[in-house]
């Protein structure tokens, strides 16, 4: 993903191509000490580790909720009784129809997600516009009010019917999942449309694909589960008011995503008030300001639990920064404080960042206000901070040309001798444990 900053062409590659060429280098300025088998250390994606597994699971599960959107919802009894008509072919049959109609459903959401992701490049440099967040901000909240019932997204009436067709054959089952898609865009496509912005900053076409048929699983496997089961359709909640509030929670959604793109250009503490303020308001509105009703008893539960999480959901953002413990004390970049660094002999590392820069901020927020960075960064090392926010500041255009920085964030470690580690660049977000690994390494160096 090129972010560049304004600086002749800098940018940043935080997904770890394979060589220094493909970092950016360009060739008659390879860095010093950075040979053809060496390369900055690879700092992982956006997801890894366990925030992956939480991702795809919330994902999977915002894919079942879903169902329960007035465009959706609809739908189950025309898919239930497409798949009863095969019931006479045999069990095995009926399964094969069902993993047909998921895989349609799955291929076109996928689809979407690997073009937003291939778009990332571009997409990724553009969202650390702040006129384009600005924008996509306003195009999420202007697609929740839509949600909210303000005014109403509808598709041609001609796709409509194509849609609610019934095709035969294995060939026609899986038309039918790939034009669930359509049908369903009134309602999922405003949520659809947050997920794609998000997937398409990634820059990664396996994430994305693996995220949108995570959504698709959960989208369809109910549908799944009700053709093979198509006698019990009887026992499903009918269409009403209900749907409507499910509505109203998706827009509430992408209220927050809204709020979230807006993080570069605030201040974090606006941010997480915004945040929280968001979910505070959410969970009375649908906990109970809404007066939607159902025929079903289950829906009073639904939104006392929806209103409940609201509330605890912005207690936990509030409450998370209120007790975060201080963060690492930079100083701003010195040949004097260079010099005492190394009189001291100690390592020292430098923080080249931006404002709006998203990775940066995480940084902050996570890394470098983790106890332990924060300790052995005050007491072991000179932590110095570059803010190249702003061109034309002269000591920073030397900077950025005297240790090649291509892009923020770049962290740089230097040695009790004021050699730069290149093999332990970073260039993205990195969790506080790899990043201590570092610190232990240049430190004994």
């Amino acid at each position: 993903m090129a972010v560049k900053l304004g600086y002749k062409n800098v940018y940043r590659d935080p997904y770890g191509y394979p060589d220094w060429l493909a970092k950016g280098y360009p060739i008659e300025s390879k860095p010093a000490g950075l040979s053809e088998g060496t390369e900055p250390t690879k700092t992982p994606g956006p997801l890894y580790g366990w925030a992956m597994l939480w991702t795809l699971l919330g994902i999977f599960a915002g894919g079942i909720a879903l169902n329960l959107t007035p465009c959706v919802y609809p739908m189950i009894p025309i898919t239930v009784s497409y798949f009863g008509g095969r019931s006479g072919q045999g069990q095995g049959r009926l399964v094969l129809h069902g993993l047909l109609y998921m895989v349609g459903l799955a291929l076109t959401n996928s689809i979407l997600g690997v073009i937003a992701s291939l778009t990332g490049g571009l997409m990724g440099a553009m969202l650390q516009n702040p006129i384009v967040l600005i924008i996509v901000a306003g195009i999420l909240v202007f697609f929740a009010s839509s949600l909210f019932g303000l005014w109403e997204l509808r598709l041609p009436e001609g796709l409509n019917r194509m849609a609610s067709k019934s095709y035969t054959g294995y060939l026609g089952t899986l038309f039918m999942g790939i034009t669930l898609g359509l049908v369903a865009a009134p309602c999922i496509g405003p949520f659809v449309l947050g997920l794609l912005t998000w997937v398409a900053s990634m820059a990664s076409p396996w994430l994305g694909f693996l995220i949108f048929f995570t959504l698709s699983l959960g989208l369809g496997l109910p549908l799944f589960i009700l053709a093979l089961f198509s006698g019990k359709i009887e026992k499903l909640p009918r269409s009403g008011e209900w749907m409507l509030w499910i509505r109203k929670l998706m827009g509430w959604v992408l209220a927050g995503m809204a709020a979230y793109f807006m993080r570069p250009l605030l201040p974090e503490v606006v941010v997480i008030f915004l945040l929280a303020l968001v979910a505070l308001i959410a969970g009375f509105h649908l906990g109970w300001l809404d007066k939607s009703q159902a025929g079903f008893k289950a829906f009073v539960w639904m939104k006392a639990v929806a209103g409940i999480a609201g509330l605890a959901l912005a207690a936990l953002i509030l409450g998370t920064w209120l007790i975060r413990g201080p963060g690492v004390s930079w100083d701003p970049y010195s040949e004097t404080l260079l010099a005492e660094a190394a009189q001291s002999r100690k390592p020292i590392i430098i923080d080249f960042y931006a404002t709006w820069c998203t990775p940066c901020r995480e940084l902050d927020e996570v890394t470098f206000h983790h106890p332990e960075v924060v300790k052995r960064g005050n007491r072991d090392f000179v932590m110095i901070k570059v803010d190249v926010t702003k061109a034309g500041n002269p000591l920073n255009e030397r900077l950025l040309k005297q240790y090649a920085i291509k892009g923020v964030p770049t962290v740089l470690f230097l040695d009790p001798a004021g050699k730069e580690r290149l093999d332990l660049r970073l260039v993205d977000f990195i969790p506080p444990e790899p990043f201590l690994k570092k610190m232990e390494s240049v430190r004994r160096k």
